[in-house]
């Protein structure tokens, strides 16, 4: 067994490395222009240059992929001269990192450019930040200009020029605006790497992915986890039940009705849902308003659609499974031998026939545990609901490269981790399977 796991393991980290190039490839290829559709549709060539650059996709495809894998920290060290510094910010309502230069006397540095001087911010041990001009620090390069390679306030390794006009692109709020003077003239947005817990900075919302996707992911798990305890359960009871009265009235009843919700599109599902318990009878929102991060805990009321929505779709096709299951087995050799001994009817059930039922099942189960948590994009859509699947979804349509492979990383480890579970479960259920 330990073998086992230990090769599903390995199996699982080489899967998730070729689904992530993959994917790479797939966004690389695909048409979209992400500066055009974050800066608007007036934006200049000059600008839309300059954002790319910012945003580092000017870089080589390979150079890109290696940064969302390994990080462009260690390039940025060599550039600055400085080791890196990645710390935590907690405000009220918002989590965010700074990175920053640790100078000689261990002091954390960034640096601003005011016109044609350099200024050093340093953070203090209470938190506060001192500004000083630090022009010592530019160097002449072959060709006689004076230039920088330094932290800036945006989380970017750049390259200054003294007195340089370059154009750049610099956001202010909601909108951008083209600024002459001090623009840096290279940049490199720092990120760790996925493989060090940072896939980088999301290009739709300038924010860090993991932070984000942490968040959307933690909403999305407590959807799918109260839809899964309330679903399985129940559809494999009346699974079972319909397939222990094959032919009768109660298989038909449930089976056609399983056949119903399953048959049946989950964004119909939803809106038919909202027409009648929120517009029609006002007894629970018909959308998920989250005014704060524990919207979810202050107004669980909200979860009751969404839930019931995905109850109805998912409960059809387990208990459909699990009859037909429980059919198959019932008719098997060794349950008719144990008949013709006379043994109890439920004894039979309960020892013999139940756990090879559940194989099937369990299997199917498993698998869905990874679309409940990732494939809620349709239900999350139609209720507004901050989710795995949502975020996915708008992260897509941006080309929000590093937001979308992050995603994947996490939607495919759920989804070979599930089954190695199942694998393990199948042991406890049929003595006879064992892995080596």
């Amino acid at each position: 067994m330990a073998k086992f796991i230990v090769r599903r393991l390995v199996l699982m980290l080489l899967t998730m490395f070729l689904v992530t190039i993959i994917v790479f490839i797939i966004l690389e290829i695909t048409p979209g222009n992400v500066a055009r559709r974050i800066l608007g549709p007036f934006a200049t060539p000059e600008q839309e240059e300059s954002f790319r650059r910012q945003l580092g996709l000017d870089q080589p495809a390979y150079m890109r992929y290696l940064n969302f894998l390994i990080g462009s920290d260690w390039r940025a060290e060599r550039l600055v001269g400085m080791p890196l510094r990645r710390i935590r910010i907690k405000r009220p309502g918002t989590e965010f990192y700074e990175w920053w230069a640790i100078d000689k006397d261990d002091t954390l540095i960034r640096w601003k450019l005011e016109g044609e001087d350099l200024i050093a911010l340093r953070l203090q041990p209470d938190g506060t930040v001192v500004e000083s001009i630090d022009n010592d620090r530019w160097q002449t390069d072959e060709a006689g200009a004076s230039t920088f390679w330094g932290i800036d306030l945006h989380d970017r390794a750049v390259l200054w020029t003294r007195g340089g006009q370059v154009y750049w692109v610099r956001a202010k709020g909601a909108g951008w605006w083209v600024e002459k003077a001090g623009g840096p003239e290279k940049w490199i947005p720092l990120q760790k790497g996925i493989l060090r817990g940072d896939p980088g900075i999301s290009v739709q919302t300038g924010r860090p992915v993991a932070v984000t996707l942490f968040r959307r992911l933690q909403n999305s798990a407590i959807l799918a986890g109260l839809a899964f305890v309330i679903v399985m359960p129940l559809a494999l009871v009346l699974g079972l039940i319909a397939g222990l009265n094959e032919g009768k009235a109660l298989d038909r009843i449930l089976s056609i009705g399983g056949l119903a919700g399953t048959s049946t599109p989950s964004f119909a599902v939803g809106i038919f849902l909202i027409l009648i318990f929120a517009i029609w009878l006002r007894l629970v929102p018909g959308v998920t308003v989250f005014a704060s991060e524990r919207a979810i805990f202050e107004k669980p009321e909200m979860l009751v659609l969404p839930i019931l929505t995905l109850a109805l779709v998912e409960l059809g096709y387990v208990l459909r499974i699990t009859r037909a299951s429980m059919v198959e087995v019932m008719r098997a050799d060794y349950i008719r031998t144990a008949f013709l001994k006379g043994l109890p009817y439920w004894r039979i059930v309960f020892k013999h026939a139940l756990r090879n039922a559940l194989m099937a099942p369990i299997t199917v189960i498993m698998l869905h545990v990874n679309w409940l948590i990732g494939g809620l994009i349709v239900v999350e859509a139609i209720f507004g609901f901050p989710g795995l699947g949502n975020y996915l979804y708008k992260a897509g349509l941006w080309k929000d490269v590093f937001v979308v492979e992050a995603a994947v990383v996490v939607m495919v480890f759920l989804a070979v981790g599930t089954q190695l579970v199942a694998d393990i479960i199948y042991t406890f259920l049929n003595p006879r399977i064992r892995y080596t």
